[in-house]
């Protein structure tokens, strides 16, 4: 983070705010623990795509579809700043390229540790493997619990958020957005 001294007085402003007294025992370290906490809970704002790539970009022919599945993520809800999390499955059709197999939860990773809303981080992801590898087509599927529904509001401790990106032969091919689905243990009719 780039100014913690700010987000440490927040904290206090906060914790004054709803009645405590930031000089108590227990919450004294509190605004540094939450100022270092920010900082790797928005991590991904210190990431770029070239550099978590990192070259890691080969050409093979291959065919067949590419699958990387149960990704976890954990992210920030930008409307009230509490966390959301789940997990996010990508595939991708190669077209005589193809990516290092960590690359793409490093992709989750950079896009999710910042804040957001889970269709943007759907969409996101979806662009950076377009962007990198230019596949013949991208499937990017996530299924989020969100606390700000659960703690609060609503209070819907079951509700489940699922979105999902499809581009090229996947988004031309219900056969193949149907195995997509299968893959990853979703009922097509479940979205």
């Amino acid at each position: 983070m780039s100014d913690k001294g700010k987000i440490q007085n927040a904290v206090r402003t906060i914790l004054t705010g709803i009645g405590e007294d930031p000089e108590r025992e227990g919450l004294k370290a509190t605004p540094e623990r939450v100022q270092r906490m920010y900082g790797e809970l928005c991590a991904g704002y210190q990431m770029d795509l070239e550099t978590v790539v990192h070259g890691a970009v080969f050409e093979e022919p291959c065919k067949n579809m590419v699958l990387v599945r149960n990704i976890s993520f954990y992210s920030m809800c930008e409307h009230h700043m509490l966390p959301f999390y789940g997990k996010i499955h990508v595939a991708y059709f190669p077209d005589n390229k193809i990516i290092g197999l960590s690359k793409i939860p490093r992709i989750v990773e950079m896009y999710s540790r910042r804040l957001q809303v889970q269709e943007r981080l759907t969409e996101q992801i979806c662009e950076a493997i377009e962007n990198v590898l230019h596949p013949k087509g991208i499937a990017v599927l996530t299924n989020g619990m969100h606390m700000c529904s659960i703690m609060r509001g609503v209070k819907k401790e079951d509700a489940e958020l699922i979105t999902s990106r499809f581009t090229g032969i996947f988004e031309n091919s219900s056969e193949l957005r149907n195995d997509f689905y299968r893959q990853v243990g979703i009922s097509a009719s479940s979205e």
